[in-house]
């Protein structure tokens, strides 16, 4: 199983846009090779063949009947076909899931039916078997969501919200893209779902509803009054502490998530450290400053304190 792949999927969504494409696949392939067969003919046939293919019937049943027929065949079975891709999914069951754009991250807010509204950043996390009602948007420029193996792409385009619908039907990790050419650091603007089963998922959104977790060590302790002495609160939130800003990702329950700088580098200690000194030179453009400012033993400080926020 490929983790980024439309020949891959893992929800009824994907499925019927995987079969969309191979029946579209197969019966281009089956015209091109009438239409070189006929070809051939024409150059290589007898002249009695090449008469028939000269006549007026066969330029009329070939070149019109034939692609009018097979076209509107293809166009009704794709209709048909997508049209529980693009109907709107239950209200009383679906998980909505805002996600906003920016250059070059994904901002994320949960939504539930009772009104919780949770705050994350770069990667999704959804139950198995339930539909999921994505309300897409962006920020800044033209971004696009795509998650191949689990639905098709849509756009997100700023001051408009659009919609997109699947369902995952089993667990795993899932690799997603902006597939719109965004700016110098578009490469690096990707995303993980992680699909969960619906008991773990539900026990997972409510630990993600609260507020960080306290430091446990010394060094997390000292790392987390450097974090807000030094001016990250300017920038990013960390819900239960005076961080408070909204301009970056949230950074609450950071140290849980698979990846950090939006799927560029796997979550460690050293990866924080790695982003915090020299992040323009791992993710070039991001809107993040490197601060130098703090002595090697202080940034790994600070790491310490965002791996530890789980």
């Amino acid at each position: 199983m490929s983790p980024q792949s439309v020949l891959s999927p893992m929800g009824p969504d994907a499925a019927r846009i995987a079969e969309t494409a191979a029946i579209l696949a197969v019966g281009a392939a089956i015209v091109m090779t009438i239409v070189v067969a006929v070809l051939w003919l024409a150059m290589r046939g007898s002249p009695a063949v090449r008469r028939r293919l000269q006549a007026d019937r066969f330029v009329a049943i070939a070149g019109v009947a034939f692609p009018v027929v097979t076209l509107t065949a293809l166009l009704a079975y794709g209709l048909w076909t997508m049209q529980a891709v693009i109907s709107p999914a239950d209200a009383s069951s679906a998980m909505r899931i805002e996600v906003v754009g920016e250059q070059w991250w994904w901002r994320v807010t949960y939504r539930d039916a009772r009104g919780r509204s949770v705050a994350s950043a770069n990667e999704i996390r959804i139950p198995v078997g339930r539909d999921v009602l994505f309300e897409l948007s962006s920020a800044d420029v033209i971004h696009s969501f795509w998650v191949p193996n689990l639905g098709g792409k849509v756009d997100m385009i700023p001051g408009r919200t659009t919609t997109l619908r699947f369902r995952s039907d089993r667990p795993g990790a899932y690799r997603g893209q902006c597939a719109e050419y965004c700016g110098g650091a578009h490469a690096l603007m990707a995303l993980e779902i992680v699909t969960l089963p619906e008991e773990e998922f539900d026990a997972w959104l409510a630990a993600e509803a609260m507020g960080a977790a306290l430091p446990a060590t010394e060094v997390e302790r000292k790392g987390g009054q450097l974090f807000l002495a030094g001016g990250c609160g300017a920038c990013h939130a960390i819900r239960g502490t005076p961080a408070t800003s909204s301009v970056g990702p949230d950074l609450t329950h950071v140290g849980g998530r698979r990846f950090i700088a939006a799927a560029t580098l796997p979550t460690t200690r050293e990866n924080f450290a790695r982003f915090i000194v020299d992040g323009q030179h791992l993710k070039p453009g991001n809107g993040m400053p490197p601060f130098r400012i703090f002595a090697p033993e202080e940034v790994d400080a600070i790491a310490a304190y965002l791996a530890s926020l789980k």
